[in-house]
């Protein structure tokens, strides 16, 4: 893996650009990095049960992007480090927390950003070929990618996110998530549940918040400071959970 601080890295004009790239730009003059995406990394969701097969005529979040597209668009991003930290609250259950150094450049006003993202692998959302033996890099892999695009704005799931659930009965999302909570804050908690039942960004979660509020499932919560899962009251956290696991 060639990093940004390595002599032979790729080089970038002033604005942190790839030199040779092709970049597609949006409307406000910052980089459209899901149009960035190259057709050949994505393919159906398979469980939307979809006929069509022509990526182009099909919305995001019936499509599903393979890992080579997101190590590629990091590669064209820029970084200099990528860290993970790994728990295991059990011998079935491990999350890995993934944190990537991006270089500086226009969008970032010139200055390097710290992001990181959260995901879990265990016996109830991993297929029992690989989940046996690779819980690890399996949650390593799922959390590079959502580290990834929720930091490029791409809000197509990963291949690697998809849950493979066994024959047997799929381990209950709110056990292995409680028996780690001293291992998680309830926000990573939270934005982990929200991932494994496909809610990909943090957009879609106050999206989803406010059917909820619509519909009366949640009362006094107030959405207008939120600009993340740590901005949300502790107390609002458990709540919400509650609620997302009823449903």
């Amino acid at each position: 893996m060639i990093l940004e601080n390595d002599n032979n890295a790729p080089r970038r004009d002033k604005k942190g650009l790839l030199v040779g790239a092709k970049y597609i730009f949006s409307q406000d003059g910052l980089i459209d990095w899901r149009k960035m995406v190259k057709d050949k990394w994505l393919y159906p969701n398979p469980g939307k049960g979809i006929t069509e097969t022509d990526v182009s005529k099909m919305e995001d979040r019936d499509l599903c992007i393979l890992l080579g597209g997101i190590k590629e668009l990091a590669r064209i991003r820029g970084y200099s480090s990528i860290d993970y930290s790994v728990a295991a609250p059990s011998q079935e259950y491990v999350v890995v927390t993934c944190t990537i150094k991006w270089i500086p450049n226009f969008e970032t006003a010139e200055e390097e950003i710290s992001f990181s993202s959260i995901a879990d692998a265990s016996f109830g959302n991993t297929s029992a070929i690989g989940g046996v033996h690779y819980l690890a890099p399996i949650a390593e892999n799922r959390a590079f990618v959502r580290a990834v695009r929720n930091f490029l704005n791409i809000n197509i799931v990963g291949k690697d996110e998809l849950a493979s659930l066994r024959g047997k009965a799929p381990v209950s999302r709110s056990e292995p998530i409680s028996t780690s909570n001293k291992m998680i804050d309830p926000h990573g908690t939270l934005e982990l549940f929200c991932n494994n039942i496909g809610v990909c960004s943090f957009d879609d979660f106050k999206i989803k918040i406010s059917e909820l509020q619509s519909n009366g499932k949640l009362n006094n919560l107030e959405q207008g400071e939120w600009v993340n899962f740590k901005s949300i009251d502790p107390k609002d956290v458990r709540k919400i959970l509650a609620t997302l696991k009823q449903k």
